[in-house]
């Protein structure tokens, strides 16, 4: 398999990265045995966050004390330095380590920049020099606050979503961070899930050089596909060529990329799942959208109040309140036998 070099960092490994927010859905024992196959696999980098509830404390476990050979980053979503150094604190704790390579500002609807007036830089600028993080990095859906981050030189490491369902923006950031060190960790390469063929994912991607993707892995059967990619790595052959083409076609435009940034809503309507039924409809309608479950979330949005709130939050600009109205009605045709 092919290695990444992240930047000036000079952390190099495999170009499949373990991503750690899934692991929050699933019993710590099957965390515990997921992480170590990956680990015996050949993955070395795992992303987690103080936001993903247990992750980090599930990596501790996995890994604490045995860190040789290992690359960590982790988040702080903290606006405040008295937040920061907490969220510092129990993240050094829970993962059992004395030092996390990658610290990174968890979405920051701002670049957080020296003499702001947040002292937030001046704070990762400490840590570092208490050895407490080796470096610095943003994570961030808004391509705005990304670009200032990688221009600003302030930053060794920038997290952002791209896959092949990327636009020229994402292209061109990813560029940028190539002409300035900056190494480029690829968030939401399955695009949360709507893109359902991690060759045609994994093949795309290999293209760029600077481009470490995290994978968001909870399944064993999911890993397993990762990890055969490393004696096989999958390439743009026609076929994943079509595959794609296909995908563009149906899910480029204004869709909801499930980042979750939108929640809660205050009528407790879950967005990030039911503004892109029409997406999961074509691809799992009996498992999520159709089930029991998913019907009762479907439903909810009934009670939505056009408050505003969703539409205000999304990085993305989209009009929320009228995507969901889209999705119930595809919902509603589905439910009465019509093909989307």
């Amino acid at each position: 398999m092919r290695t990444v070099t992240l930047g000036r960092t000079g952390i190099t490994v495999q170009k499949n990265g373990f991503g750690a927010l899934p692991i929050q859905r699933i019993p710590a024992d099957d965390a515990v045995r997921l992480l170590r196959r990956a680990r015996e696999g050949g993955i070395t980098y795992f992303d987690s966050a103080r936001s993903y509830t247990d992750s980090e404390e599930k990596l501790g476990l996995a890994f604490g004390g045995a860190w040789d050979g290992i690359f960590i980053a982790t988040k702080t979503p903290s606006l405040s330095t008295e937040g920061f150094w907490k969220d510092l604190e129990t993240s050094l704790s829970l993962l059992k380590t004395d030092c996390i390579d990658v610290y990174q500002f968890h979405n920051p609807p701002f670049c957080p920049k020296p003499g702001d007036g947040t002292g937030l830089y001046e704070a990762m600028l400490e840590a570092r020099a208490q050895g407490k993080i080796r470096f610095i990095g943003l994570t961030n859906h808004r391509l705005d606050v990304a670009r200032e981050a990688v221009e600003s030189g302030l930053y060794d490491t920038l997290q952002f979503p791209f896959s092949y369902l990327s636009g020229e923006p994402e292209h061109s950031l990813v560029k940028l961070c190539a002409e300035k060190n900056v190494g480029f960790i690829a968030m939401k390469a399955l695009s949360g899930g709507l893109i359902t063929h991690s060759e045609a994912a994994y093949a795309y991607l290999a293209q760029y050089e600077n481009v470490l993707p995290i994978w968001g892995i909870q399944r064993e059967s999911e890993l397993d596909e990762f990890l055969s990619y490393i004696n096989a790595e999958p390439s743009l052959t026609d076929g994943v060529r079509r595959v794609i083409e296909l995908d563009r076609s149906q899910l480029t435009g204004d869709f909801c990329r499930g980042c979750g940034y939108c929640m809660p809503c205050p009528q407790d309507i879950e967005i990030n799942t039911c503004a892109r039924a029409s997406l999961l409809l074509r691809r799992a309608p009996t498992n999520i959208i159709l089930s029991p479950a998913g019907r009762a979330k479907m439903e909810k949005i009934k009670d939505c109040v056009n408050c505003g709130h969703c539409k205000s939050k999304c990085p993305y600009g989209l009009d929320t309140p009228a995507l969901l109205r889209r999705n119930y009605q595809d919902y509603l045709e589905v439910l009465a036998g019509k093909p989307l």
